[in-house]
């Protein structure tokens, strides 16, 4: 006689982590957005992350690469330079701003 194996499937009953979220892209800020979070950070005096966030917004960089930067890259001798070129980790393209 011919054994019959019979495969039997695991459901699992576990919820995906990303269900009910939208995945993709996400949309860029609006101005007005961009204004309120300037405003946020002036108000409660973080000179650092307003620095930052508006190298960020007007450099245009990836992230990996904004808080790579130095002081030394945009200050070089204790004075602030009116141009810096940065290479992007991802493409190898310089930047400058």
């Amino acid at each position: 006689m011919a054994e019959v194996s019979s495969v039997v499937a695991v459901v699992s009953k576990r919820v995906p982590w990303n269900k009910g979220k939208i995945v993709g892209a996400k949309p860029p800020l609006r101005p007005k957005h961009v204004w309120s979070i300037r405003t946020k950070l002036q108000v409660e005096g973080r000179a650092r992350d307003l620095a930052m966030f508006n190298l960020a917004i007007d450099s245009k960089l990836r992230g990996c690469d904004v808080v790579a930067i130095r002081v030394g890259d945009v200050a070089a001798g204790g004075y602030t330079a009116d141009r810096a070129t940065v290479r992007q980790k991802k493409t190898g393209q310089p930047v400058r701003f």
